[in-house]
């Protein structure tokens, strides 16, 4: 398995949009994704750690303003992101 780093790198290397960018809605919304996958994996294990668990419904609120305010900016860009990583809806 990659460190965190090169996990980190390599997402925002695939959701950039330009050379320098690193924070940009797209690159934001990967990084937390790959938060969440990891949490929900963790929570396969350790069913009662429920400190965890509301850090993992912040994280997947604040996915979910990127992603509205991404759809009111650019509704290409939100379709294909939706799309790259497999989100419902």
């Amino acid at each position: 398995m990659a460190t965190l780093k090169e996990t980190k790198e390599k997402l925002v290397g695939d959701y950039k949009t330009h050379g320098s960018d690193t924070g940009s809605s797209q690159v934001q919304i990967a990084l937390l994704t790959q938060r969440i996958v990891e949490l929900t994996e963790h929570f396969k294990v350790h069913k009662k750690d429920n400190n965890s668990r509301r850090g993992l419904l912040k994280l997947v609120s604040r996915r979910r303003k990127l992603l509205d305010y991404l759809k009111r900016r650019n509704i290409n860009e939100y379709h294909t992101i939706i799309e790259k990583l497999g989100l419902r809806r």
